[in-house]
């Protein structure tokens, strides 16, 4: 027996503590996020591999590529393109690489992985599927990536990505 003298036993009468009733969460878990313009997404959380935050010259350009792609970050040796999501999508506003840290979504389908940047990072937040309404009025850019949007307590869309449809894109050859 090892001793130890902050260890005291107790006599008594012990009591298990009553199990806590586990809070039931309703529909899939998401993460929201903000692209440069404003605009908020969601992407489903089974598509993320990881969420990564590094300063902009962390990520090295490539030449001769897609205006869209900002460069490549190596995350654990493992090479990651990253893209400009707003951009990506259509927006007219770039994306802002005078900062501290840019945050970066590496979304992954098939062994595939492509690191989203964009504006900020909401967090995550459990999202009902079966309230997902058709998208109103998306750019032509934007609609053959989205599944869908929820409309929040105030008004404003949450429009749900498709990270498949995002990652087996022909943008990324132009």
């Amino acid at each position: 027996m090892v001793e130890n003298p902050d260890f005291q036993a107790t006599e008594g009468n012990h009591q298990a503590s009553k199990p806590q009733k586990a809070e039931t969460r309703e529909g899939e878990l998401h993460l929201r996020f903000f692209v440069a313009e404003g605009s908020e997404f969601a992407l489903p959380a089974t598509g993320i591999r990881r969420i990564i935050q590094h300063a902009p010259d962390y990520i090295t350009p490539v030449p001769n590529v897609s205006p869209l792609l900002l460069g490549t970050l190596n995350q654990q040796g493992q090479v990651i393109w990253v893209a400009d999501l707003g951009q990506f999508l259509g927006c007219a506003k770039l994306m802002n690489t005078d900062c501290a840290e840019i945050p970066v979504i590496a979304v992954e389908e098939q062994g595939i992985v492509l690191g989203l940047a964009v504006d900020k990072v909401v967090g995550t937040d459990w999202l009902d599927p079966e309230s997902l309404k058709a998208t109103t009025n998306p750019s032509d850019g934007m609609a053959p990536f989205l599944k869908g949007e929820w409309l929040l307590g105030s008004g404003s869309p949450l429009k749900l990505l498709d990270h498949v449809a995002i990652l087996h894109s022909a943008r990324w050859v132009a």
